[in-house]
């Protein structure tokens, strides 16, 4: 319903990002690429400092990724970057079991599986161009934008707004992940055999599939632990 004339006169374009979104946007990419590693203290005077900045919108920011979860509060001591215990890595990957298989099902069934194929086979490429020039940031990028483009390609705003800050810890857990393959060209196959279960409009595999490489990454980030039916999942610590 279109607002009557003369409402809200105060409220005029948004034509910036505010200081403090500023500050969070690029708190939250340090949080995901390790420059801020699990467990670090911010302080407010260093950040402040650092940002050029008053406290005000420096605070505004550290709740706000409070709030995603990000960054948990002790009392008396301050704000520290989370840390991912294995009932966390279970809970994230859990969290995203659900999603991407429904945004599998979606893309599966949609009936324009090429074209989302195509789209993924473009942060393969991503994916197999930094693995040969051994750059494990990139790596890591390209292999969250797969999963996005995925989750992005089933036409559900829901789904991509229940994997917006999933996807931001997925990056953390990509950054420990890494230092885990023996080969890098692991991931790359892993991901292209997942698109090829697409193009084929082989429902069944690509759903196996999917569940095989969130239950290695399990594996691999927390041990002894899985997402199998049966298995009794761990408490996770920062929930």
């Amino acid at each position: 319903m279109a607002l009557p004339p003369g409402m809200l006169p105060e409220i005029e374009p948004v034509s910036r990002e505010s200081t403090a979104a500023v500050i969070a946007r690029q708190l939250r990419d340090a949080i995901m690429t390790g420059a801020l590693p699990p467990g670090t203290q911010l302080g407010e005077t260093e950040l402040a400092a650092r940002f050029q900045v008053s406290r005000g919108p420096l605070r505004e920011a550290m709740q706000h990724l409070v709030s995603e979860g990000l960054l948990r509060s002790e009392r008396h001591r301050g704000l520290f970057v989370i840390d991912l215990e294995p009932g966390d890595v279970y809970d994230i990957y859990a969290a995203r079991s659900a999603i991407e298989r429904a945004a599998m099902l979606r893309a599966l069934r949609g009936g324009d599986r090429d074209r989302i194929a195509d789209v993924l086979e473009q942060t393969v490429a991503e994916m197999a161009t930094a693995a040969s020039e051994d750059d494990p940031t990139a790596l890591s990028t390209a292999d969250l934008k797969f999963h996005e483009a995925l989750i992005n390609a089933s036409g559900s705003k829901r789904l991509v707004r229940m994997a917006r800050t999933l996807l931001i810890e997925t990056r953390m857990c990509l950054t420990a992940l890494q230092s885990t393959y023996q080969r890098v060209e692991e991931r790359v196959e892993e991901h292209t055999k997942l698109i090829q279960a697409l193009r084929d409009g082989d429902e069944k595999t690509a759903l196996a599939l999917l569940e095989a490489h969130m239950e290695d990454a399990v594996q691999r980030l927390a041990p002894g632990t899985s997402l199998r039916e049966g298995e009794a999942p761990p408490v996770p610590g920062n929930a």
